[in-house]
């Protein structure tokens, strides 16, 4: 990432643990990292201010983060918004249907900082 703008990350997750552990990872970095809890908190949190990136795991209570991928694809005021979801290894009809949804790429869980820092650098500039 760049060191000049302050960038916005949006960790959408349902365990305490990994949010805990993203934002760890990200500590130091040249953005801010805001979390949700489900996809209905995230679709709140992208009203408020619209990150420039979104790590969003697929299996969540409320909304999962397939159709939370989905409505954030299909509003045009949040569409370009690179959608990154996360998901467990052995899943890849859950990862089918997120690239379906308009997700742009996806990580495995259990991720490690430089897998994490990869898929952010590709998607802010």
């Amino acid at each position: 990432m760049s060191a000049g703008t302050r960038k916005l990350i949006l960790v959408v997750d349902d365990t305490e643990t990994v949010l805990i552990f993203t934002k760890m990872m990200l500590a130091g970095q040249a953005a801010e990292v805001v979390v949700a809890r489900n996809g209905r908190e995230a679709l709140k949190r992208v009203e408020e201010q619209a990150p420039d990136l979104i790590l969003m795991d697929i299996m969540m209570p409320e909304m999962d983060g397939v159709e939370t991928c989905r409505r954030l694809k299909a509003d045009p005021r949040t569409g370009g918004i690179p959608v990154v979801m996360v998901t467990t290894k052995g899943n890849p009809e859950k990862v089918e249907e997120a690239f379906a949804a308009g997700c742009d790429d996806y990580l495995t869980k259990p991720f490690g900082k430089l897998d994490l820092m990869a898929k952010i650098r590709r998607y802010m500039h």
